[in-house]
């Protein structure tokens, strides 16, 4: 089969890396709800709080991941469009070494202040020990979650899409799994859920080893398992981490303006904030989607522009924006129309069903502009120009969306609040249409980096 990154047909290549990363952030979802559900089945809130209260920490683990999985994924996609294969097997080998050592030590320190950490994210009298037994084991299996999130990017850019795809769907298949076995079985609760979790990116991390030892005898450069590989040059380090990190921050930032949103929700009470809820899960499936689309095609981005075929790189991202928005334009009709009757799969009292449903009908208006503003902050990051790619992620989860939330609760209080989302990334797929002009005009060809 001829490689991706060397396929003509542009349709064909943009949904041979775009399905497989849509298929794993599925996945990833329903992983995510499938916690949820079998910790929830104890019928004890005190375990439901503390999976809820252990979750920013886990996002935090896997941001780290980011830092190296997609800064080392950008760098590595480029290299190789510019034919520097050795160069490229030095990159990804340091951020395979880097994740490692990372992921060590947030075993060490977190097990030191498990219990202080406990505290911060919020736990109290009644489900301390339950955070700490989610904690514990989310901390022992620390290293080998950020392996398999950062695995997946890098697999994606050294051209590995199948192999990087089923590492994330082996993982959370296997958690869900485990789930039910630990929890619903051996009634092992927080405890069993956060097991669960890391013997799943376990297995991931053991399935990505070996497919690097295999194409390690196949002769593929990419793959270098040798710490007598491992580097710590400067530039390498730079345009990895500069680069990375804004794909970190769309994770911290995105939980922080939740959380903010979440407290302006629950000033109406907590039947505003259960509608909000169920709303915000059904408008997830759209999101990830488009994440998805937009992560998988950034390597062949960065590939295109590496090799300096700028109107194929040009023309990959035309094609992902319209088929992003054509995505969200559908799933913005079959949410219009059918809204209610999707809520109603996750609630009985018709009240609560008329309000989720409306909320939904709001929160999906933006589903097509996702097309385009998850697509230029994967352009961004593929071509190494990572103030633009922060710039869109402050944006979108600081800049625009915290003052939105504040001025429109005050002139339409709860119909406001939900409308902050449409409403900013209405306004930031403007911002990002500009930026994009006025990148392929300027014809500027140099990366930038963020001040560490």
């Amino acid at each position: 089969m001829t490689s991706v990154y060397e396929e003509k047909n542009l349709s064909k290549a943009i949904m041979r890396v775009g399905l497989p990363a849509m298929l794993g952030q599925l996945t990833t979802l329903i992983y995510n709800i499938a916690d949820t559900f079998f910790v929830s089945l104890t019928k004890e809130p005190a375990m439901i709080a503390a999976v809820t209260l252990c979750a920013p920490i886990l996002l935090i683990i896997m941001s780290v991941a980011c830092i190296f999985g997609m800064g080392g994924g950008s760098v590595i996609a480029r290299l190789l469009g510019e034919e520097r294969r050795e160069e490229a097997g030095t990159t990804m080998n340091f951020c395979v070494y880097a994740m490692t050592i990372a992921g060590i030590v947030t075993f060490a320190l977190g097990l030191a202040l498990m219990r202080p950490l406990a505290g911060i994210a919020g736990a109290d009298a009644e489900n301390f020990s339950y955070t700490c037994d989610y904690l514990k084991w989310i901390f022992i299996g620390a290293p080998f979650i950020m392996l398999a999130n950062g695995f997946v990017h890098l697999f994606r850019s050294a051209g590995l899409i199948k192999e990087g795809t089923i590492g994330l769907v082996l993982g959370n298949v296997l958690n869900m799994v485990l789930d039910y076995v630990f929890i619903a079985i051996l009634g092992w609760g927080t405890a069993g859920a956060a097991l669960a979790t890391s013997l799943g990116f376990f297995c991931a991390v053991i399935y990505y080893i070996v497919c690097m030892i295999r194409e390690g005898y196949r002769g593929n450069q990419l793959v270098p398992l040798t710490p007598k590989r491992f580097s710590l040059n400067a530039s390498i380090v730079r345009n990895v981490v500069s680069i990375g990190i804004p794909g970190a921050l769309i994770t911290v930032l995105m939980s922080v303006s939740n959380i903010v949103l979440n407290n302006y929700i629950g000033i109406y009470g907590s039947d505003a904030v259960a509608s909000y809820g169920i709303a915000y899960k059904l408008d997830m499936v759209p999101i990830l989607l488009s994440v998805g689309l937009s992560q998988g095609v950034a390597p062949l981005v960065g590939y295109c522009y590496g090799g300096s075929e700028k109107k194929r790189m040009s023309d990959i991202v035309k094609y992902t924006i319209l088929y992003g928005v054509l995505m969200g334009a559908i799933f913005t009709a079959v949410f219009i129309l059918f809204g209610k009757h999707l809520v109603s799969l996750f609630l009985q009292d018709d009240a609560l069903i008329e309000q989720t449903g409306y909320f939904l009908k709001i929160l999906c208006l933006s589903a097509p502009t996702l097309g385009v503003i998850n697509m230029m902050t994967s352009y961004f990051q593929a071509l190494g120009k990572a103030v633009k790619s922060l710039t869109i992620t402050l944006l979108r989860n600081a800049v625009l969306f915290i003052p939105g939330i504040i001025i429109l609760n005050r002139f339409w209080e709860l119909n406001g609040v939900i409308a902050a989302q449409p409403v900013v990334e209405t306004i930031l797929t403007i911002i990002c249409i500009v930026m994009y002009i006025q990148d392929i005009h300027s014809g500027n060809t140099q990366t930038d980096t963020v001040c560490i």
